[in-house]
This record gives C-alpha cells, sequence and structure tokens, in this order.
C-alpha cells in the first residue's frame, strides 16, 4: 500500500489535500459537546481554621481529612494547601470519565468520616465539597470611581453579585477577594483581663453564651389551666447587632452587684472579617471576584454568559458604564 502512494505522488498530494479540507468543514460545524474531556475533573474541599498557622492546619485539619479521602474510587491524585490565613485546600484529582455527581458525593463522604476528629472551631466554620476547576476563568473588579465606598462596603456588595453570578450555567464558584465580610471586632486589652484575673477563654463564652438565637418558647400552650383562652408566643432579642449591644455583654458579676461587661476589657467595633487581602484598582479601594469553571462546561460560552449577566445587573442597579 505504502509503494502504490510513494510511486503516485500527485494522487498522495491530492488524497491529502482532501482530507485537510474536510477535516477544516468538520471543525466549524461539530458540535463542542462532541469534542473529547482532555482536562481531568476535580473536586475540591475547603475549610477554615481561624487563627491557626500553616503548621497546625496541616496536623490537626489536611492529616485527618487526607487520610481518609486518599483511595477514593477514580482517583488519580491529590493536593492539598494548608495557608497561614486559616484557610485549606485539598483538591481530588478523577480520571477522565468519572461521574462528577458520583465523585462529589464519593469524596464528602469520606470527609464526613474524618469530620469528627477535626477541631471543633473548623466543624463550627464547616467543610464545603464542590466539583470545581482548579483554574480562573474570570476575573471581576468592582471599584468605587468617586471613592465614596470603600473595600470593605464593596467586597460586601459584591457577595450579592456573587449570588447571581453562581446561579450561570456552567460557573462552579465564586470567589469573592478584599477587605471581606462584615464582622464585629472585640479588641481585648491584656493588662485589664490581667488586673481583673480573666483569660481570653473567658471574653468568648461569654460571647457565645449571650449572643444566641434562642426559642423562648410560648404561654398558655396545651396543657394549660382550664380556662386559658390565649396561646401567646414569646419573641426575645436574638443575636446581637450593634456595638454597644455587644460592649454590653456581660462577663461576670463582683461584689455588691457590679457586672463586668465587654466593654470594661476591650474595645469593639465593626470591621472586616479578615484583613488578609488588599485590592486596588488605578489606586482606588476595589474588590475582585475569580469565576472558576465548572468542570466539562465550555469556558467560551460561560464567560459570555457571565458578561450577559453583569450587563443585565448593571441596567437593573444603574451602575455606571465601565
Amino acid at each position: 500500500m505504502s509503494r502504490f502512494f510513494i510511486n503516485r505522488p500527485i494522487f498522495a498530494t491530492v488524497i491529502s489535500l482532501v482530507i485537510v479540507i474536510a477535516g477544516g468543514v468538520s471543525f466549524f460545524s461539530l458540535p463542542i459537546a462532541k469534542f473529547p474531556q482532555v482536562s481531568p475533573p476535580t473536586v475540591q474541599v475547603k475549610a477554615v481554621y481561624p487563627g491557626a498557622n500553616a503548621k497546625t492546619i496541616a496536623e490537626t485539619v489536611a492529616t485527618p481529612i487526607e487520610q481518609e479521602v486518599n483511595g477514593v474510587e477514580g482517583m488519580l491524585y491529590m493536593s492539598s494547601t494548608s495557608a497561614s490565613d486559616g484557610s485549606y485546600t485539598l483538591t481530588v484529582t478523577f480520571e477522565l470519565g468519572v461521574d462528577m455527581d458520583m465523585a462529589s458525593v464519593l469524596v464528602q463522604n469520606r470527609v464526613a468520616i474524618a469530620e469528627p476528629k477535626l477541631p471543633e472551631d473548623v466543624r463550627r466554620q464547616g467543610i464545603t465539597t464542590k466539583k470545581q476547576s482548579t483554574q480562573i476563568l474570570q476575573f471581576i473588579t468592582l471599584s468605587s470611581s468617586d471613592g465614596q465606598y470603600d473595600a470593605l462596603y464593596l467586597s460586601n456588595y459584591a457577595l450579592g453579585i456573587k449570588d447571581e453570578l453562581s446561579r450561570v450555567a456552567g460557573v462552579g464558584e465564586v470567589t469573592v477577594f478584599g477587605a471581606g465580610d462584615y464582622s464585629m471586632r472585640v479588641w481585648l486589652d491584656p493588662r485589664v483581663l490581667k488586673q481583673r484575673g480573666l483569660t481570653t477563654q473567658d471574653v468568648v463564652q461569654a460571647i457565645q453564651e449571650q449572643n444566641v438565637q434562642v426559642a423562648a418558647g410560648q404561654i398558655g400552650s396545651a396543657p394549660a389551666p382550664e380556662g386559658t383562652e390565649f396561646e401567646l408566643t414569646v419573641n426575645t432579642q436574638g443575636r446581637l447587632i450593634e456595638v454597644e449591644e455587644f460592649e454590653d455583654i456581660v462577663i461576670s458579676a463582683g461584689e455588691g452587684g457590679r457586672l463586668l461587661r465587654v466593654g470594661d476589657v476591650a474595645r469593639v467595633e465593626l470591621g472586616a472579617k479578615s484583613y488578609t487581602f488588599d485590592s486596588t484598582y488605578l489606586g482606588r479601594p476595589s474588590t475582585a471576584m475569580a469565576v472558576y469553571q465548572l468542570p466539562g462546561s465550555n469556558a467560551m460560552e460561560t464567560a459570555s454568559s457571565i458578561r450577559t449577566k453583569l450587563d443585565e445587573l448593571q441596567a437593573a442597579n444603574n451602575w455606571p458604564q465601565g
């Protein structure tokens, strides 16, 4: 067969040109869905240990989770990052063709086995397991052209945009960088704590006990005395909101009924949950959002849908152009 084409170079050239032209025509008409998957699918596990360093996270969070997740069905390899800001990210890479929904469930089941071994603060913050590509598809930046809004306001405003973009087809995750969520920050004075014979844990325990949402119950519900005509639901104050409310939290009671409050040993202010990240745009405070692609989705279509959604939000909220 090879000798036939070697002895007839013109015929071989014509055949090659026909194949190239047919491939070029097919390239523009073949649906994207028909192309094979070339990048292996991934599942990410994220956890947060507030105040912990990278070594502590690696020992107390990464080790228990990775011991359980290792060897999950269809897994090729896994990699993790323990950061100094208290965050932990585990990326599990699976073989091509693996059902991502089933892979996510399998990883989540393994993480659930490791959860009782994790510190209480980590379990309280929550552990998330999602199908997500490791590559960032787009960066979106919000800034105030006249400097009216600071980075803290913009980052919290971006949370509403995040919810909208997360519903766009093909988006796996939207991460907001910047000043972070609003948070009530309590700055303790160590000298006052020492004078009062208190520890940091005493203040933390008082805040946790008094800053709660409770069900106060009902008055007049069955079994009630005969003749009770009304059944009333008791509404009580829930979680605290204002700075003054946190300052009034009682830590302890002294002689003569004198109360020691948080405001006596600390300075309370409404600030950012974390100051790890800082974002600027043209020298102005801003916040950035990273959009991650959902494994198996089309990057071009997803990016176009995100642009369309931003245009819709811009028109609905009267944002300035650009």
